[in-house]
């Protein structure tokens, strides 16, 4: 019996995603493996990204997804794209929309934020170089 190490992209992620992927390039007249679904591609890069694991590494057999390379080919195809800047506003806006999320209180890490004015500038050393070990 198989157990399947990661649950399936919910229909209501793959209708927001389908729109915003590139076109798929259409079939050499030279013959050639025909491309990978979509849906197949998304399993095995959510699986990816949540895992953290090397993209050779992925089970696809387990998952039912195309290869390691496919999923990462796929993956920056859609990148280039803007795919999941894309879905990601699209989100923030369904979750705004349902009461969700709530922008007017939000908290800045100020570890993760830029210093706008900078601080003490020091002057540089004079001098010849140092050696690094």
């Amino acid at each position: 019996m198989s157990v399947n190490p990661t649950p399936d992209p919910t229909e209501e992620l793959w209708q927001a995603l389908r729109p915003q992927l590139p076109p798929r390039r259409p079939r050499s007249p030279r013959g050639g493996r025909p491309p990978a679904d979509n849906f197949a591609c998304l399993k095995g890069i959510l699986y990816v990204l949540r895992e953290g694991c090397r993209w050779q590494r992925l089970p696809s057999g387990a998952l039912g997804c195309p290869s390691g390379s496919t999923c990462w080919r796929r993956f920056r195809d859609s990148t280039k794209a803007g795919v999941w800047g894309k879905a990601h506003a699209q989100l923030l806006d369904l979750l705004g929309e349902e009461g969700v999320l709530n922008l007017h209180q939000v908290i800045i890490d100020s570890a993760s934020t830029r210093a706008q004015k900078g601080g003490p500038h020091r002057p540089l050393p004079r001098g010849p170089p140092q050696k690094r070990l």
